[in-house]
């Protein structure tokens, strides 16, 4: 039998934080877990390196508080103190303004990781012949097994053991199966995914282990087994004073409850939806009466707005208008709301639709909005809100706007994500007087 050879290592220096966190060396080499100023032994694998050792540690390097840090692949700055920590995830989106030509008029970057997050989506994969349930390592397919996620709401703590037990009617993960849980008001909200198609008998067992669960709702690739409770979750900017209402529309105070489909998306938390919902309030004043939401979801924005002002909101995801449109029906005192389903990447509103607002608020997935955005930016819309979660696609989207008349106000990074590359943000676009299309 042969001895496997022990990789070389070296000794580097690390210069800077990259965008996805890790520290970066002079001559780009990408170095996970490792700080600015730092001095690392590596095994070098191409262009990156694995951390052997730390010879001289950075000062902001900060003990993790999560037992799985490092080997899942969740959480990639938990090592970093607060304050560079702020500094960098900030700095992230001001390298995208600035690549794409835009000045970084960048407010304060907001807390929004509040309680913790409120949905995680695990993976259960049989291991030794048994389930296990956990997250995926760094840019591996590799199971780490967990008990819970610290950084989720506690009550998500449960949730690995509940992905164990429903996959026992689906074969224990011999087939690769994927657990979305949400923690709502009325329960978890669970949306197993990867199986396929169940006999009426294994969906008679998922019914059962539901109920010994006290599961809220269980599906199965977005089609409801069983639904024991509504499921509810609440929303309303009313419990945080980051934006107080415009003079003239009184207070803004209250709750409303969204209604999502099975496996439908949510802000990762709860926090994060509020402060995301006050700085689109914000941006608006008393002489906004009607406003389009695009990409409006189940209508975490709709709501909010539709307390002083009319809303258009347009979504392409059937299940998500459905909630919507019940959740607007249910509550009182909202000014008039209506809905239209369409698939804005390939059908976005066009300008001469779009001139009938006074303002636009747009929200896309990851990929951004380049589409709609080529026609707000050919509009006569005084005022658009852009609300992204990806930096690049968000400054792409925001050129186009400035291209085409808007000057970008204001722009305020929201952290929802802690400890991940990802940042949530929010653009005040206006157009320019002197720019006006007819």
């Amino acid at each position: 039998m042969l001895d496997t050879p022990m990789p070389e290592t070296e000794t580097v220096t690390i210069r800077r934080l990259g965008a996805r966190g890790d520290g970066l060396a002079a001559d780009g080499t990408a170095v996970a877990y490792a700080l600015p100023g730092e001095r690392v032994t590596i095994a070098r694998e191409g262009t990156r390196g694995d951390l052997v050792s730390i010879e001289e540690a950075s000062p902001d390097r900060i003990a993790p508080f999560c037992p799985y840090f490092t080997r899942c692949g969740g959480c990639a700055v938990q090592h970093l103190a607060p304050e560079p920590y702020a500094a960098w995830k900030r700095g992230l989106l001001a390298q995208a303004l600035a690549q794409a030509g835009l000045p970084a008029n960048l407010e304060p970057m907001r807390d929004a990781r509040g309680a913790g997050r409120r949905r995680i989506t695990l993976h259960v994969r049989a291991v030794e012949g048994r389930a296990e349930a956990g997250l995926m390592a760094a840019r591996s397919h590799a199971l780490v097994a967990i008990d819970h996620c610290p950084i989720t709401v506690p009550a998500l703590h449960p949730a690995p053991a509940i992905a164990r037990a429903l996959s026992a009617p689906l074969g224990h993960g011999r087939k690769p199966l994927d657990v979305a849980v949400t923690a709502s008001e009325s329960g978890l909200d669970v949306d197993l995914r990867g199986h396929g198609p169940v006999s009426e008998g294994v969906r008679a067992a998922l019914v059962r282990l539901a109920g010994d669960l006290d599961l809220a709702r269980l599906s199965l690739h977005g089609d409801v087994v069983v639904e024991r409770r509504p499921v509810q979750i609440p929303s309303g900017e009313g419990r945080i004073p980051a934006a107080e209402p415009p003079s003239g529309q009184g207070p803004r105070a209250g709750l409303d409850h969204l209604l999502p489909p099975p496996g439908g998306f949510l802000q990762a938390t709860a926090a994060g939806e509020e402060t995301l919902t006050a700085l689109v309030l914000a941006a608006l004043d008393r002489k906004v009466r009607r406003v389009a939401d695009l990409f409006a979801g189940c209508g975490p924005f709709t709501l909010a707005l539709a307390r002083a002002h009319e809303v258009h909101a347009v979504e392409g995801e059937a299940g998500a208008l459905a909630g919507l449109d019940r959740a607007v029906r249910s509550r009182s005192g909202l000014r008039r709301v209506t809905t239209e389903r369409r698939d804005l990447f390939r059908r976005p509103m066009l300008a001469h639709e779009l001139n009938a607002f006074d303002a636009v608020v747009f929200d896309p997935p990851r990929a951004g909005a380049q589409a709609q955005a080529k026609q707000l930016a050919e509009s006569r819309v005084p005022l658009v809100v852009g609300v992204a979660c990806e930096t690049g696609t968000f400054a792409r989207d925001a050129a186009i706007l400035v291209a085409g008349g808007y000057r970008l106000e204001q722009v305020t990074p929201v952290d929802q994500f802690a400890y991940a590359p990802h940042i949530e943000m929010v653009g005040v676009f206006r157009r320019e007087a002197s720019r006006k299309r007819r």
